[in-house]
């Protein structure tokens, strides 16, 4: 299983000889000038919440690629509305098996609003089984006692926001991986922007000295889970 990093909270997983896609905010993000959204070529696009910092790219990705959306029901009525029929709506704590493995839609404590005004309905994280290992996406959200219903999941990686102002930052990440009970953690949704600026150094100081293996992959960079 690979995962390739593409800024903010933009992540592809391969596993099964499937391509999926998180939250891609790629074009309007000027750290990621180089990335082509176009050689992309997802199977699926898994979205967590509206705001435009992560769907951006989502209609031009799918409509280039012809993916499978995953996302909560109101996105998937309001992508209808745009042409686009090919989402898989799902709601909190419902989960659905695909081609490549399970996908579990769980709880974030955010907000959620499209960049045409519409509601987004509840913002999500999702947990992914697939090629024997056990992936939670966080999305955008705050430190949540929920994240204590995962603790059981013996999860492999966690896909965390660290950036702060406007998730968890640095600091209540590294208590969400004792709520979760997993030490392996990719960090995302920092740097974008002024307010979510982190010291990248004294981050991964943090999560080290609390035993925690911290990734911080550049922009293109990719990983083996």
């Amino acid at each position: 299983m690979k995962t390739t990093f593409y800024g903010q909270s933009t992540f592809m997983i391969e596993t099964g000889g499937k391509k999926l896609l998180f939250d891609p905010f790629i074009t309007p993000n000027p750290m990621a000038k180089d990335i082509d959204i176009n050689s992309l070529k997802p199977d699926y696009i898994l979205v967590s919440h509206g705001h435009g910092d992560h769907v951006a790219d989502l209609i031009a990705i799918q409509k280039s690629s012809d993916a499978i959306i995953i996302c909560i029901a109101e996105i998937a009525n309001w992508l209808g509305k745009h042409g686009i029929n090919n989402a898989h709506g799902m709601n909190i704590g419902g989960g659905f098996n695909f081609d490549f493995g399970r996908v579990k839609m769980v709880n974030a404590i955010h907000s959620s609003t499209l960049p045409d005004g519409s509601p987004g309905g509840n913002p999500a994280g999702f947990v992914i089984y697939a090629d024997g290992k056990t992936i939670y996406y966080a999305g955008d959200t705050a430190l949540t006692y929920d994240m204590k219903l995962l603790a059981d999941e013996n999860l492999d990686w966690a896909y965390l926001p660290i950036g702060d102002n406007y998730t968890m930052g640095v600091d209540d990440a590294i208590k969400a991986t004792g709520f979760i009970n997993c030490k392996n953690v990719i960090g995302m949704h920092y740097d974008t922007f002024p307010v979510i600026v982190i010291d990248k150094e004294e981050a991964e100081q943090k999560f080290i000295k609390a035993g925690i293996n911290i990734k911080l992959p550049g922009i293109g960079e990719s990983l083996e889970l």
